[in-house]
């Protein structure tokens, strides 16, 4: 993942925001680097998994599409664990093979950011998550 020092202070702020709760949202790509957030309602508001509307989602896909650009990723916090995708994670992941998932872990006495993809088989692969400067 490619991404700007600002959009990825919005991601922690969402994260830190929705604190206990985990947050969740989407970043929308264009040729490989993230051009917009997209906070998403956790509507399981809950301290250990999100949940998400899939009607809204799947508008809020179209608009991406519709911009010319793509999901590049989808984004969650961990409140009381590391960063690190959880079997809940996986299970999920199932579904978007393709996606990288970035998690923002909370857990610490500062936010931790890494990126994962993982395969629809289950496989774990940490991705470099590159923080683009504001020059």
């Amino acid at each position: 993942m490619r991404i700007s020092a600002g959009l990825l202070e919005q991601v922690v702020a969402h994260a830190t925001r929705d604190a206990p709760n985990e947050c969740c949202g989407v970043l929308a790509v264009r040729d490989g680097v993230a051009v917009a957030v997209h906070e998403m309602e956790n509507l399981a508001a809950s301290p250990l998994r999100f949940e998400v509307d899939g009607l809204e989602l799947n508008r809020l896909l179209s608009e991406i599409e519709d911009r010319g650009e793509e999901l590049g990723a989808i984004y969650h916090s961990h409140t009381r664990s590391s960063p690190e995708p959880s079997q809940t994670d996986v299970n999920f992941a199932a579904y978007w093979p393709s996606v990288e998932w970035l998690i923002i872990g909370l857990s610490g006495s500062e936010p931790e950011v890494r990126s994962f993809m993982i395969s629809a088989f289950g496989e774990i692969e940490e991705a470099p998550l590159v923080v683009l400067s504001a020059d």
